[in-house]
């Protein structure tokens, strides 16, 4: 494999992301690359020198940057053209982070800056307030819209892990999460999806996303999760996905038990 394959696994690596057989694929190419294992530390000490960052303290310039900002959002939100193109500048910007750590950073500070001013707002900008809090949730669901289309596994979980930060999900949202439980090659990244998901069986949508997802899951974990989801809910419409599901001649024992009892109990 070509080192950029192995340099793509460096993140994976730092948040525990990689299988044993990956561990040791990555470990067997740096043990033989000097050129890897000098661009791993350069990336080991680029985070730890991020983690040194202090958090400044926003300046009056910062809160009119921040101000103008969040207009440009608004204005583009009116014009969806406009609104589309400002999306892809995030979604450009986020896509760099495993190649420019820095760009990550930077756009941290300016969130939780955002967040400071918003804190510190008194009562007699409050119609400003909202306004901005609302304009700052449609910003965290656009990254966490970029950030599920990753290549790295760990970031496509960590955006969806996000989702806990948002508490009116858009449709865009919505239908991000059941594309990547439906599609998303890696199972871990599927089950966070299924997690966040039953967060929110409040939403219709999700309801009938999940039931319709029962019977595209090749995995005994998301099958088996998707069973504990279901009976959560209480979502007698499973039912019927779930014995199409048992018709499947290779299904894992154990998850056809499984489903058996979510029947059992649903009915």
């Amino acid at each position: 494999m070509k080192c950029e394959h192995y340099r793509e696994m460096f993140l994976d690596q730092k948040h525990g992301m990689l299988g044993e057989a990956e561990q040791a694929a990555l470990q067997q190419h740096l043990n033989s690359c000097a050129a890897c294992r000098e661009e791993l530390a350069a990336v080991q000490l680029i985070w730890n020198k991020l983690g040194e960052i202090a958090m400044p303290e926003p300046s009056e310039k910062m809160e009119l940057k921040f101000h103008a900002m969040l207009n440009d959002f608004k204005q583009a939100a009116s014009e969806p053209g406009k609104l589309t193109s400002w999306k892809e500048r995030v979604k450009q910007l986020w896509q760099l982070q495993y190649r420019m750590p820095l760009a990550y950073a930077i756009l941290a500070v300016v969130l939780g800056i955002g967040a400071t001013l918003l804190l510190q707002s008194n009562s007699r900008q409050q119609q400003q307030l909202q306004a901005m809090q609302t304009q700052l949730h449609e910003l965290k669901q656009t990254m966490m819209l970029a950030m599920l289309d990753n290549p790295l596994a760990s970031e496509r979980i960590k955006a969806v892990s996000y989702t806990s930060d948002i508490k009116q999900p858009d449709k865009m949202v919505i239908e991000a999460l059941l594309e990547t439980l439906n599609n998303d090659p890696n199972v871990n990244v599927r089950l966070s999806t299924l997690e966040a998901l039953s967060q929110m069986g409040n939403y219709p949508e999700v309801r009938s996303g999940l039931i319709q997802s029962i019977t595209t899951q090749d995995s005994p974990l998301v099958q088996t999760t998707i069973a504990d989801v279901m009976l959560k809910l209480q979502e007698k419409r499973a039912v019927h996905p779930f014995k199409e599901l048992l018709k499947q001649k290779d299904l894992d024992e154990v998850v056809r038990q499984k489903i058996k009892t979510t029947i059992g109990k649903l009915i």
